[in-house]
This record gives C-alpha cells, sequence and structure tokens, in this order.
C-alpha cells in the first residue's frame, strides 16, 4: 500500500481497520505477512504515517476504536497509540538525547566517508546485499515501498547493531530518510531500545526463528536469517541523560486568537481538523521540511508524502476557512510573509523535540518573545507527557484515567 497524504484517506484507512482492531490486532500484529496489494495489511493499522503528519489525531483514532470494541478487547491497540504518544513525552523531557543523537549521526557519517571498509558495510546495509535474507529484504522494502512492520523494524534494528555492527545512529538516520512516518522520537528511542540504551542494560537479540515464525505468511514464504549475534552485550553510553521539567502551553482560548492570526502547517500537523481552533485564520503557512531530517538524502516517498501533505493542508485550510494560503520555504523569512498580509500573530502547532522543531524554531523564536506566537497542544498529550518519566509502565497504568480526563469515550 502507498498511502496518499491526505486526511480522506487517513479516515478511510481508519475505516478499514477498525474491525480488526479488537482481539484480533492482539492475536495477529506481530506478524509481519509483508506488503500486499492496495488494501494494506489486515494486521495492524499502517496509520502512523498519517498520524505522524497530523493528518488525524490520535484522539479521533482512539474515539474511533473505542466506539468499535470494549476497552478490554481494545487494550492492545490503545497502548500501542500510547507508546506514540509515551516517547513524546520522554523526548520532550530530555531534549539532550536528539541533540546528542545528531552530533553523533554527523560524526558516523562523517567517519564513514574516511573509512572505505565501514562505507562498504554500510552501502550493503542500505542496499540489501549483506546476505541475510531477512534483512536484506526488509532494506530493500523499506527503501521501496516507505514503511516497514514494526517487528521487522526492531529485527532489522538488532541484526544492524548486534550482528553487521555499524553504529545505530547510521541505521536511525537510514528510517528517518525513508519512513514515511519517521518520527525523531519514535526512531530515536526504538533504537535506543533494541540497542539496550533507553532501559539500561535490556536490549533486544533478534533469532532466526522468531523471525521465521512470525513471518511465515509473506507471500514467499518465512524469512530466513542465518549467522546472528546470539550473544552480545547492550551498548553503553557514558552519558545519563537526566529529566528536566516539562515547559507546556496552557489551552488556547477564543480570546487568545481574537485579532487576526495566521495558522502554520508543518510536518508534523499538517492539517486543520485535529487542532480544533477556536477561531478561524486569516491566512494559512505551509512550511514542509523533510530535508532536514538528515545530512544525507532524504527518500523520495518520505519526502513526497510530508510535502503533500502540508501543500493538502493548505488547500483544504483555505476552502475551510475562505482565507489565502502562502508558503513558507526555507531560507525565507517568517515576518515578511506575515507582514505581507497584514498579519501580525501566529497560531504554531506544537513543535516537538526533533528536526522539526530544529528547522522551524530559529524564525518562530522573536515572535514568542514577542508574544505574538500562540502555541497548540492538544489535550491528551499534555495529560500523558507528564507521566512519561521513566518506562511505559507510567503511561500505561494511567490509561484509562487518561481517556477519561480528555473524554476519550467512544461514546457521543
Amino acid at each position: 500500500m502507498t498511502p496518499e497524504p491526505t486526511r480522506e484517506a487517513a479516515l478511510a484507512r481508519l475505516a478499514a481497520f477498525l474491525p480488526a482492531a479488537g482481539r484480533r490486532y492482539a492475536e495477529t500484529r506481530n506478524a509481519d505477512d509483508g506488503p500486499r496489494d492496495n488494501a494494506g495489511r489486515s494486521n495492524v493499522s499502517e496509520l502512523s504515517p498519517w498520524l505522524h503528519t497530523g493528518l488525524i489525531g490520535e484522539p479521533e483514532v482512539l474515539a474511533a476504536v473505542l466506539a468499535a470494541h470494549s476497552p478490554r478487547a481494545a487494550e492492545k491497540f490503545i497502548a500501542e497509540v500510547f507508546w506514540r504518544i509515551y516517547f513524546k513525552g520522554y523526548l520532550e523531557q530530555r531534549p539532550a538525547i536528539w541533540a546528542d543523537y545528531v552530533t553523533g549521526r554527523d560524526g558516523a557519517l562523517a567517519a564513514m566517508e574516511r573509512n572505505a571498509g565501514l562505507r562498504t558495510a554500510y552501502t550493503q546495509a542500505v542496499e540489501g546485499r549483506t546476505g541475510i535474507e531477512a534483512f536484506d529484504v526488509w532494506a530493500q522494502e523499506l527503501a521501496r515501498t516507505g514503511y516497514l512492520h514494526n517487528h521487522a523494524r526492531m529485527w532489522f534494528a538488532s541484526i544492524w547493531i548486534f550482528t553487521l555492527k555499524l553504529d545505530w545512529r547510521l541505521g536511525a538516520d537510514f528510517f528517518l530518510r525513508h519512513l514515511m512516518d519517521g518520527d525523531a522520537a519514535s526512531n530515536t528511542l526504538s533504537w535506543r531500545w533494541v540497542a539496550g540504551l533507553h532501559t539500561k542494560g535490556k536490549h533486544y537479540l533478534a533469532r532466526a526463528d522468531n523471525i521465521a515464525r512470525y513471518t511465515a505468511g509473506r507471500p514467499g514464504g518465512p524469512l530466513t536469517a542465518e549467522r546472528l549475534a546470539d550473544d552480545a552485550d547492550p551498548l553503553t553510553e557514558p552519558q545519563d541523560y537526566g529529566r528536566q521539567p516539562l515547559d507546556l502551553p496552557r489551552p488556547v482560548l477564543p480570546a487568545d486568537l481574537a485579532q487576526p492570526f495566521a495558522l502554520l502547517l508543518h510536518d508534523e500537523a499538517a492539517h486543520h481538523a485535529p487542532l480544533a481552533l477556536p477561531a478561524a485564520p486569516a491566512l494559512v503557512i505551509g512550511a514542509a521540511r523533510p530535508e532536514a531530517r538528515s545530512p544525507a538524502a532524504v527518500g523520495a516517498l518520505a519526502q513526497g508524502f510530508a510535502t503533500g501533505a502540508v501543500a493538502g493542508g493548505m488547500a483544504e485550510a483555505a476552502a475551510a476557512f475562505g482565507c489565502p494560503t502562502a508558503e513558507w520555504c526555507s531560507g525565507e523569512p517568517l515576518a515578511a510573509l506575515l507582514a505581507q498580509a497584514g498579519v501580525s500573530r501566529i497560531a504554531v502547532p506544537y513543535l516537538p523535540t526533533g528536526w522539526t522543531r530544529d528547522a522551524l524554531r530559529a524564525d518562530l523564536a522573536p515572535l514568542e518573545a514577542d508574544g505574538r506566537a500562540v502555541t497548540l497542544l492538544g489535550d491528551l498529550d499534555r495529560a500523558t507527557w507528564p507521566h512519561a518519566k521513566a518506562g511505559f509502565f507510567g503511561v500505561a497504568k494511567a490509561i484509562d484515567s487518561l481517556l477519561a480526563e480528555c473524554g476519550i469515550t467512544g461514546s457521543a
């Protein structure tokens, strides 16, 4: 399935998946049956590209699932949605993890250019020419489709780190450059979890029998994975990333947007509908920055989904609000766009720690300092992120109360 970067496509996929979001998902979600026809995989939602770009929101997905299934039947899927929110909140409280990843990634890329042997090993890995069938299939599938099953991502990362002994940051970068749902928090922290850095000393070793078991439904039969490392120590690092207090924006009131304002749509908030604005904007500004994911080339599918989502979101917002649009290109001063439109204020969907914030923050900071920027953050994120202090357990035990607090019950 090659998803269309539209809200309509997101809602259609959600509707198609809903019957399977309960016990069937719990029983079959670990199986990687491979890419299918345009109907997509039937055992997982494949909603992540639309969720990452904000074409659809986690609250509306959860509400739809709870309208179709009991909380008990859908608990596994609900937990997976909260894993996304947990990772975001965890990284917000430890932004140095992202900063150090960027520094380490850039260093690893530079080291590879200086070392012909390392460069050869890396090229064989990303082109799917290692001789490990399962790994090679996934490397080629990622580049071809812009997507990998979550279980395959874990196996792939484990083989990359412990069998091929490549720098985990190069692997995380490879994912970000090709995944349509590439997310700074989920991707970085998942790779760190596999490596044994997220939960200190607890790493994930891929096993050939496990891969064969859960890929048995692929069109060509189960994937083989010979010569995997079966006894490897977790990675270690000298840093201890302490948690810093969250400084989250309060809920936006109609009075905050009483004056004419512009709405900014970006890579992680490309549609107005999930934002539930209390007032209509006078201008919609689009700022797609998929190239900021990496200093290396970003894959065509990942880049196209991001730019398509923002472009489509701009058009739909203009139609909904009857206002003009403007594209904010990289290197162009944002203040000039606002001045040309005669608008002084801007509503900005929260910029989470990651490349989107890195790419846009410098231009937005002066507007924030002048009190001209209003930050939009959803109630579910605001309520959940404080629980993401350590492991997922802190969020998991609060799920029922978080859903109730945010009014996500599935009932009208």
